[in-house]
């Protein structure tokens, strides 16, 4: 099985039983082991979220938080762009983009194997690479 890599976005507070259900769902939803995940991504405005850090710990998993402007190159490669997220991150989808962003450190071609999933206050999408 190939690696995959999870992008969050999520609200302040967002809870880590609520990202990983959203992770364990989605991955369920398609076939998809928990197993496979190489690591966690976001943006640098949530490097300090404790629902993003918990889960990180929970499933042994690196976090790894990027900047709007390290995002900026997947923008052509997003099945959605929201404007409420562009307003205040100055990134058009960080789940999305933070997925591709990690798969892209991991090898050539990153694309999304799961685009943008949303469950309570978070968002999720998972990136391969080939």
């Amino acid at each position: 099985m190939s690696a995959l890599y999870a992008g969050f976005g999520c609200r302040r507070g967002c809870s880590v039983e609520v990202l990983e259900h959203l992770l364990r769902r989605s991955l369920a939803a398609h076939g998809l082991a928990i197993t496979a995940v190489r690591g966690i991504a976001s943006i640098a405005l949530k490097a300090d979220e404790p629902g993003l850090s918990a889960l990180s710990r929970r499933l042994a998993l690196p976090l790894v938080c990027y900047d709007a402007q390290q995002l900026q190159p997947f923008l052509n490669q997003l099945s959605h762009r929201s404007e409420r997220s562009h307003k205040t991150t100055g990134c058009w989808g960080v789940a999305e983009s933070a997925a591709l962003a990690l798969a892209d450190g991991h090898g050539d071609q990153p694309r999304l194997r799961i685009s943008r999933q949303v469950f309570a206050s978070a968002t999720l999408a998972i990136a391969c690479n080939g």
